[in-house]
């Protein structure tokens, strides 16, 4: 069960419920994989709120990892998406708020957003 409290997130995909969580070595990761020098440019990077699937695809398998899951990308990416992309965008989004804690009112990852 995911507990915000650490930075963890929940996202169900087909039949099997996931933990997301961004560690200190998941936001690592990301920094040299979006090729940023500092958590500031990692967090202004997703507050853009434009990401391809390739981010959301880095995004998801670094919090899987951080999140317990032992996965790797090609895991990842053959994930089933029975209900389209908007759970796991609302996921990663929710991940992105409670990590960063960064207003996303207007990102178009948050479909909650105005």
């Amino acid at each position: 069960m995911a507990n915000r409290r650490r930075g963890e997130v929940a996202l169900q995909l087909g039949d099997k419920r996931y933990t997301l969580c961004l560690t200190l070595g998941a936001l690592s990761e990301l920094e040299e994989a979006f090729g940023v020098d500092d958590l500031m440019a990692l967090a202004e990077r997703f507050g853009t709120g434009r990401l391809a699937s390739r981010d959301l695809l880095r995004l998801l398998t670094v919090a899987l990892r951080g999140g317990g899951h032992d996965v790797s990308a090609v895991d990842v990416a053959s994930l089933p998406l029975t209900e389209g992309i908007e759970p796991v965008a609302s996921a990663i989004a929710d991940l992105l708020i409670v990590t960063f804690g960064a207003d996303t009112s207007s990102n178009p990852l948050n479909p909650q957003g105005a």
